[in-house]
């Protein structure tokens, strides 16, 4: 009797230890971050950064994606994304590096197609290609690229749309991050961002 009397005291105390912290960890605190990350100035980022156009939702500014004809192929009036290994590419369901080794041969004849492609499109020798332009990001969905990788797509993008390199760099610029507290990561330029901005004051003329 004596062994029931504490099976079930034992059972009990486990009991109030599962209903307190469900109470704790899955309702009060889930409902307290939620709480905190509707504030003004978190609102945007909590709820997905998202980017519209004319009331269209187009993209979010923490999610790279694509800017490619149906075929695959760079529109030239767009800056380009870093590439991205996310399932077919920017898929947002599917974040993933590519996983290959710096032995691997597959990543290295991926890099010298992406080096040969981009020299190709911006009319540069390989060598001038940066490195961001060549390998995917941890997650796939990079939104951002390199001021090195902006510079080197102006002055494509200002012979597409029949402006100066210098509009187009006083664009990049302004849409570039500094680093973070000033001292960490590098400065990016956010693509989805500077594209829009880009159609917004420098239309391409049909």
């Amino acid at each position: 009797m004596r062994a029931i009397l504490d099976y079930l005291r034992t059972a009990s105390a486990a009991l109030r230890m599962l209903l307190i912290f469900t109470a704790i960890c899955g309702i009060a605190y889930p409902l307290a971050i939620t709480a905190v990350a509707q504030i003004p100035g978190l609102k945007h980022r909590a709820d997905g950064s998202f980017v519209t156009k004319a009331g269209v939702v187009v993209g979010s500014s923490l999610i790279g994606q694509s800017f490619t004809d149906a075929k695959g192929n760079a529109l030239p009036q767009y800056f380009q994304s870093r590439p991205s290994a996310a399932g077919e590419g920017y898929d947002a369901t599917a974040s993933s590096a590519s996983n290959y080794g710096p032995e691997s041969t597959k990543l290295l004849d991926l890099v010298n197609s992406r080096r040969a492609a981009i020299a190709d499109l911006e009319g540069v020798a390989g060598s001038a290609v940066p490195p961001d332009a060549l390998t995917t990001s941890g997650s796939g969905l990079d939104p951002d690229i390199s001021p090195a990788y902006a510079a080197l797509q102006e002055r494509r993008v200002a012979a597409v749309r029949h402006a100066t390199v210098a509009q187009i760099d006083e664009l990049v610029h302004a849409h570039t991050a500094s680093r973070a507290l000033g001292f960490m990561g590098e400065p990016a330029v956010n693509v989805l961002e500077l594209n829009l901005a880009l159609d917004a004051t420098l239309p391409v003329q049909p």
